[in-house]
């Protein structure tokens, strides 16, 4: 099966090869020999019913600082697409609820991974409210006498933008942290949105676990251990990756999300479990792909694709 894919993603020119997924399911897909294009999120149009994106041909190789070839930008039809990869990165904004909503245009003719439609409705800190039985005391507000509550009957909390991503502007909140006020203030500032507030998790200095579900099935983990004071275990901010495998709670965990998550076409997930808890459902833009098969877990852009492929087939 030989297909052609265009792959919606930030500058590709910018990525760092050895840890970007994106670039992990370009190679295999090319491998698998479909045919690439590239765009940005700024070259998506959508005229008289018709959706276009300005996008090059793309080639990748796993060669550090020569990794990509693009031909000259054409404008091209989307509709004639076998698949669309949206992988752009968060903020999860207006600008990528429009995106969304364009693609959803598409989508199911041309499979958009994923589906378009359930990004839209599952915001990484939302969609994991659909299953409180799994998480950790959560408040989301704008009510700052609210957090102060919450605080005050958990002791010990993490405060950050629902809508923002890869670690940027968590804080961990003590008791008697004097900063909440000032915190609250910056909030308030910087985003329009409500904030989530949960109850600290203490097992997250053990790791803040990484569960990559394809096609609603367990496909591969890994630990990432936060460096010493910090509260927070993304890579970029000093997080230490290692290898792991799942505890019973954690195969509950899956087990529970898997049915939903095929239903709603959400092909590549990634789910963050801290202790027992559930803290987020990552649908937009998941990585983890290279740090899986690097601890020897499973090839996952692998796995993707033969998902893509399946349902493609299934027509």
């Amino acid at each position: 099966m030989s297909l052609s894919v265009a792959i919606q993603m930030d500058p590709i020119d910018r990525i760092d090869i050895a840890g970007d997924s994106t670039f992990a399911l370009a190679l295999e897909g090319q491998a698998r020999g479909h045919k690439l294009f590239y765009y940005g999120p700024r070259d998506l149009t959508f005229r008289d019913g018709k959706v276009t994106a300005l996008a090059s041909e793309l080639h990748v190789r796993n060669v550090r600082g020569d990794h990509f070839t693009l031909s000259v930008q054409a404008v091209r039809d989307l509709s004639a697409m076998d698949v669309i990869l949206m992988r752009q990165d968060p903020p999860f904004d207006m600008a990528y609820i429009t995106a969304t909503h364009i693609l959803e245009r598409l989508h199911p003719k041309t499979l958009v991974v994923n589906d378009p439609a359930h990004v839209r409705n599952a915001p990484e800190k939302l969609f994991v409210t659909e299953f409180k039985d799994l998480m950790p005391p959560t408040l989301i507000t704008t009510d700052k006498n609210e957090i102060r509550k919450f605080r005050a009957d958990h002791k010990d909390i993490i405060l950050k933008p629902l809508y923002g991503n890869g670690g940027a502007g968590v804080f961990r909140v003590k008791e008697d942290d004097e900063n909440l006020g000032s915190l609250l203030e910056m909030f308030t500032q910087f985003y329009r949105e409500p904030v989530i507030v949960q109850r600290y998790v203490p097992e997250v200095r053990k790791g803040d676990k990484r569960i990559i579900l394809v096609d609603g099935e367990f496909a591969g983990a890994i630990n990432r251990v936060p460096a010493a004071g910090e509260a927070r275990s993304n890579m970029h901010v000093g997080g230490r990756p290692e290898a792991t495998t799942l505890t019973a709670r954690e195969e509950e965990i899956c087990k529970t999300l898997g049915p939903e998550l095929k239903r709603r076409g959400l092909i590549f997930t990634g789910i963050d479990v801290i202790g027992d808890y559930l803290t987020e459902i990552n649908v937009t833009s998941p990585t983890g792909i290279w740090e899986v098969k690097r601890f020897g877990g499973a090839d996952i852009a692998a796995l993707v694709w033969d998902a893509i492929e399946k349902r493609l087939s299934a027509r």
